[in-house]
């Protein structure tokens, strides 16, 4: 019996995440499935690899629209017409409008290779590396309007070592973001995640019947 629940996921580029979410789905971890993928970008290896998984997907450029609102706005007409319940951004390099948050509230999930509120934006691992920082991770957290920024679902610490580079603590983290993020997507459609202001509670799992 197909899932029932629908995700919409968003890609820039080779989509590992991605991948690693709909393996996850067809393993019975997660009781959802990928309804289409969505790159902005024309030539992103993800979509190969989502046409590999036999995933559907769209492509909408944001060169071809005005403003990012203009972009989101046909990005949601995709999504929406899939009947996806959940958007994930994984390696998504565009920031969200407002208007697109606001059209899923509490519905967009995004994975950022670090422990937030530290070293947000682009070139994390660069970034813990040359601030010195002894341990890095991964977060998994809901989107707001501000860029990783929103409520923090799940967090995983990866220890920096004095000999790393970007590369090599990049690879110890993806590990980490391919089997946190499917976590996280778990329990969003089981429904035990329960946003409290800017806390994530996990609620217990449902005793037997």
């Amino acid at each position: 019996m197909e899932p029932k629940g629908k995700i919409g996921v968003l890609i820039s580029g080779r989509g590992s995440n991605m991948e690693a979410l709909a393996v996850a789905c067809k393993q019975g971890q997660i009781p959802a499935r990928i309804a289409i993928v969505v790159s902005n970008v024309p030539a992103a290896a993800g979509l190969q690899r989502a046409v590999r998984l036999h995933l559907e997907t769209a492509v909408v450029d944001h060169h071809e629209s005005r403003t990012r609102e203009e972009h989101d706005r046909k990005v949601a007409a995709v999504l929406d017409a899939h009947g996806c319940e959940l958007i994930c951004l994984a390696g998504y390099m565009r920031l969200l409008s407002a208007w697109f948050v606001q059209h899923y509230p509490n519905r967009i999930i995004n994975i950022h290779p670090a422990l937030l509120p530290s070293f947000p934006g682009l070139d994390a691992q660069k970034q813990a590396i040359e601030h010195g920082a002894k341990v890095s991770g991964v977060t998994v957290h809901f989107v707001d309007e501000q860029l990783d920024h929103g409520p923090i679902i799940l967090q995983a610490s990866v220890p920096v070592s004095d000999d790393d580079t970007e590369d090599t603590l990049a690879g110890r983290i993806l590990a980490e973001e391919h089997r946190l993020y499917a976590e996280a997507v778990r329990l969003f459609f089981l429904e035990r995640l329960k946003i409290e202001g800017r806390r994530v509670r996990i609620l217990d799992a449902p005793g037997p019947a």
